[in-house]
């Protein structure tokens, strides 16, 4: 079949002399075998070399390591970079501090994604102080992504600055507007967003403004009818945490948490929230490790002595 088919594509390419209407059908009907060989040949590779260059396995050399850290004009390019940074931190690799003065600067990027990106691989290496100083200062974020990631990445400090971030990500986010003027809504409840989904716009005196989610999870309700009047700051949509979100924030206050998120913890480990079952048994050691951390500080503080104690 091979042979028969090879005969079939040399005689497209090179039909036989001879005139005559015969020779020019034949030469016609040969032309289409090369297409049935070459459209999906094409396609797969398209195909792969689009999956290959967005594929995060793939370890930058050190040339393209060094242009992805420093010019952020394709984001996918530098978040690929940096995950390979983290890799290699966690591997204790020591060359891997060449990079880190870039990785300084990327924590201070315009782009959200970035600094969001970069307080993730800080959080590797939880033995540098510089690391620690900006993480303490990405808490205070424009963002609240960057704000969570701080957070959790200052618990691998052992650090619970962030303690209050890690519970509001088990709560319900409040997107609110970020100008006055008339809303159209382009979400519903119970949609799945992604960050940077579109929930509604605002039509204002300067202009259309976009509104969107800058956190995964549940469109759980609007604060407003469509159509209606709104003012800049004013709730416009809640959005119920992901799961993983959800997830990670337990994981951290396992090790840090305090009584003040314990009615937090205890929607989840008691099922008033419907969860998966990985995430109600987490909840369930969290709100232990936070009780038992509660009544060791308790017994700590309290007097010594032969005496007796009335409760």
């Amino acid at each position: 079949m091979e042979e028969d088919l090879k005969a079939r594509v040399d005689f497209a390419v090179e039909p036989p002399t001879g005139h005559g209407p015969a020779s020019a059908v034949v030469a016609r009907s040969s032309r289409p075998s090369i297409l049935i060989v070459l459209v999906p040949f094409s396609i797969v590779l398209i195909t792969f070399l689009f999956w290959y260059s967005t594929w995060f396995g793939r370890r930058p050399n050190d040339t393209e390591m060094a242009e992805y850290l420093t010019d952020t004009s394709v984001p996918h390019k530098t978040q690929h970079a940096l995950s390979a940074l983290a890799d290699e931190i966690e591997r204790g690799d020591p060359s891997v501090r060449r990079w880190y003065p870039d990785l300084v600067k990327l924590a201070a990027s315009p782009e959200p994604g970035i600094r969001q990106m970069a307080a993730w691989v800080m959080g590797e290496d939880n033995h540098n102080p510089e690391f620690h100083d900006i993480l303490k200062h990405l808490l205070g974020d424009s963002a609240v992504i960057v704000c969570w990631n701080a957070a959790l990445a200052l618990v691998r400090f052992g650090d619970p600055a962030g303690e209050p971030e890690l519970r509001e990500m088990l709560r319900p986010f409040e997107l609110a507007a970020p100008a006055s003027g008339q809303i159209a809504l382009r979400a519903r409840p119970g949609d799945d967003l992604n960050p940077s989904d579109l929930v509604a716009r605002i039509f204002a005196r300067t202009g259309t403004i976009e509104v969107r989610s800058p956190i995964a999870g549940e469109l759980e309700s609007f604060g407003l009818a469509d159509g209606a009047s709104v003012d800049a700051g004013q709730t416009v949509a809640q959005i119920a945490p992901s799961t993983e979100q959800v997830w990670e924030s337990l994981r951290a206050l396992y090790l840090i948490g305090g009584p003040a998120d314990l009615s937090d913890v205890e929607r989840y480990s008691q099922g008033v929230t419907a969860t998966p079952e990985r995430v109600r048994t987490q909840a369930k050691l969290t709100e232990e490790a936070i009780l038992r951390r509660a009544g060791s500080k308790a017994g700590n503080s309290a007097p010594r002595g032969g005496g007796t104690r009335t409760p």
